[in-house]
């Protein structure tokens, strides 16, 4: 990558980032190319010619965003073994980012679903694949664990899936709307007397 480009895709990165921050804090809505430019010192045009439309941007940051939980919640736990170890792992680690990142700036998937719920159109459709995609991937995980007989053979993981997010999207009001500090501890809590339900 030469200079030129690799300064380029910084400015990108930079771009999605400051739209990203501006999205968790006031939501996807509330991005245009000009309050970015803004943040970041840039003229509107130059944004444009980084990232292309509102709706590009507000495309980019869904998919930023998506990523970042994958890679911290789901890909290392990865490296665990099929069954409840790797379940306890991605569970542990959505809690220990709710407390350190969610907590702090807000939840896209829980903003944007209350954001475009009664809403139609590509940005809806998009947040709609990557959180039912997230659901899907702990579904199969859930039902490794049923695999495994770790869980109990009739253990619906559509069911347990609603129910682990159930305690996220709790840690998350209580956190940053009660300001409750022990909110990790309550949703960690909750974890293992949910799996305790479930367990073979």
């Amino acid at each position: 990558m030469d200079a030129k480009t690799q300064k380029s895709e910084l400015t990108r990165a930079a771009i999605v980032g400051a739209a990203m921050h501006l999205a968790l804090a006031e939501g996807l809505e509330a991005i245009s190319l000009q309050a970015v430019a803004s943040r970041l010192g840039l003229s509107k045009s130059g944004v444009f010619s980084r990232v292309g439309s509102r709706e590009a941007l507000q495309k980019a940051v869904i998919e930023e965003y998506g990523r970042g939980f994958l890679a911290e919640v789901f890909v290392p736990a990865m490296q665990k073994s099929k069954g409840l170890a790797r379940l306890n792992d991605i569970v542990a680690r959505w809690i220990a980012r709710t407390r350190d990142v969610e907590a702090q700036t807000g939840c896209l998937y829980v903003a944007g679903a209350f954001e475009f719920d009664d809403r139609e159109g590509e940005l809806r459709d998009l947040l709609f694949d990557e959180v039912t995609r997230w659901r899907a991937a702990l579904r199969r995980t859930v039902l490794q664990a049923v695999e495994t007989g770790e869980l109990q053979a009739d253990t619906d993981p559509a069911q347990f899936v609603s129910e682990i997010n159930g305690i996220m999207m709790n840690q998350l009001h209580d956190a940053r709307f009660l300001r409750d500090g022990h909110a990790a501890e309550r949703a960690g809590q909750t974890w293992q007397r949910l799996l305790s339900s479930y367990r073979a």
